[in-house]
């Protein structure tokens, strides 16, 4: 299970200038404490998605944002646990838990069961994302194909790269304007999904 010196590890906390490592170890606290006990369709900690997700956003796309890599860190925290969203704002403050909520399913947030015009709803919420948002919410998406093949469940590929071919890969691509980092991302997100559906075929 991951822990907290392989989280700091992860986020590189040692390379972050030193008014930045307190926040660095308290979103790691956070990060451990809200992710614990929740296992994903894999039967693997939860954690260790969102930790692989920092490390994509370290390594692949050459993020070194101290504030950017804490929201890779923490970017299922309201989806997991709405409840923790007091601890969030108290920790790393109020706006960093709007840029979270910006990025949660509303249903998850009101914690209620999934409405037929929630998914209309995820892809406007999706699509006004500021481009750091984004970047977040398509790296995890890559972590998310790469993880499929682990998934017990045989119709979550199918629903998964479907999302991917309405949703994100058009707005990865639309977004390649914003930046280097988003057209590397549009890049490793395109070349992940036809290497999925090769293996589906």
């Amino acid at each position: 299970m991951t822990n907290i010196p392989s989280v700091t590890y992860e986020l590189g906390l040692d390379d972050w200038p030193q008014h930045e490592r307190g926040r660095g170890q308290r979103a790691t606290t956070l990060a451990t404490a809200i992710y614990a006990g929740h296992v994903r369709d894999q039967g693997t900690p939860y954690i260790n998605h969102p930790v692989r997700v920092v490390t994509i956003l370290r390594n692949e796309l050459g993020v070194t944002e101290p504030d950017l890599l804490i929201l890779g860190l923490l970017h299922d925290a309201l989806e997991i646990s709405p409840s923790a969203e007091p601890l969030i704002d108290s920790g790393l403050g109020g706006a960093f838990a709007q840029r979270l909520r910006s990025m949660t399913p509303d249903h998850r947030l009101e914690q209620r069961p999934k409405r037929p015009r929630d998914a209309d709803a995820w892809h406007d919420k999706i699509c006004a994302l500021g481009p750091d948002e984004l970047l977040v919410r398509l790296a995890d998406r890559i972590d998310n194909l790469r993880d499929l093949r682990h998934s017990p469940n045989p119709g979550r590929r199918e629903r998964f790269l479907d999302s991917l071919a309405r949703t994100y890969l058009p707005l990865a691509e639309e977004s390649r304007a914003a930046g280097a980092r988003l057209r590397a991302t549009f890049e490793l997100l395109s070349t992940e999904y036809e290497q999925q559906r090769g293996a589906a075929t």
